[in-house]
């Protein structure tokens, strides 16, 4: 029981480190950069019957209306705003009421609706929302970790899955299956100094590699350890490589002030498979012991 408890603690800090940096960066982008919220409210095929029923107003007259692009506006920077305070309460969650830690998970649904907002962004790309279930899904693995709500084993289990989606989904736009994001190889090419074509014939080769450990971490034993330790690596290389591969010292407060954000918010990208080691790491004691 008190080694039990040892690694429930470390898993509880590791998530909790996560869940605190991803509704910091999110809160962050919300309020000083934008987010994909108008993709849907300026959808025309969508919203023109509610804006002509609750609104009384034409289509016309509500897209050039500088009033509800600035109601816009605030909605995106409320949500900034609601992610900063789950943010500061993540930081003492295990310190407040437990009925506060229910702010968790809806704290989760509202990332999970912007993951949405992003598929249809993206032409709805399936594989680009479920390329955030790590994030969407980051406040609910520490709702349940705080109030107890599962077995370790269990909830490996589900850590399992949120990593091999969220690598399985980048891993489909890194190999082109979906148009390869420039971004991505003008990253490359910064961070490792490598020339357009060697960026290309990188991205592929650990485009692959996505797949492969994908599966790997469900196998037994130390494959999945090792599986999962690579998920720390290329998660923490991703997740800093927005500021490394997008920094330029000319313009350094605007290079930090756009891309630290998207840091902050890829956290759990790292940490949630760090956590999963070591919960990994328990469950290949355990079978030693039982042997």
């Amino acid at each position: 029981m008190i080694e039990e408890k040892k690694y429930y603690s470390k898993v509880l800090f590791i998530v909790q480190i996560a869940t605190v940096f991803l509704f910091v960066g999110r809160g962050w982008q919300h309020l000083f950069w934008d987010a994909p919220f108008r993709t849907l409210l300026w959808d025309e095929n969508l919203m023109s019957g509610i804006v002509n029923s609750w609104l009384s107003m034409s289509w016309e007259e509500y897209v050039r209306n500088p009033e509800m692009d600035d109601g816009i506006q605030n909605l995106i920077k409320g949500f900034g705003l609601f992610y900063l305070l789950l943010a500061f309460l993540s930081v003492f969650i295990k310190k407040v009421p437990k009925i506060l830690t229910w702010f968790l998970p809806l704290g989760s649904f509202a990332l999970l609706l912007l993951a949405l907002l992003y598929m249809k962004n993206a032409f709805f790309s399936v594989g680009q929302f479920f390329e955030y279930t790590l994030q969407f899904l980051t406040p609910v693995f520490l709702f349940i970790l705080v109030n107890q709500k599962m077995e370790l084993k269990k909830l490996l289990f589900l850590f399992k899955i949120a990593i091999a989606l969220t690598f399985t989904c980048h891993g489909l736009y890194v190999i082109g299956y979906y148009p390869q994001p420039v971004l991505f190889v003008q990253m490359t090419m910064n961070t490792f100094g490598l020339s357009e074509m060697g960026a290309k014939n990188f991205l592929l080769t650990v485009g692959f590699l996505d797949f492969v450990v994908a599966v790997l971490i469900f196998l037994p034993k130390k494959w999945s350890y090792y599986a999962l330790g690579y998920c720390v690596f290329w998660g923490f290389l991703t997740t800093f490589s927005r500021i490394v591969g997008n920094f330029y010292p000319e313009f350094w407060v605007e290079s930090l002030s756009k891309w630290t954000p998207e840091s902050l918010y890829r956290f759990p990208h790292f940490l949630i498979p760090l956590a999963s080691m070591i919960l990994q790491l328990k469950s290949i004691s355990d079978l030693k012991e039982g042997s």
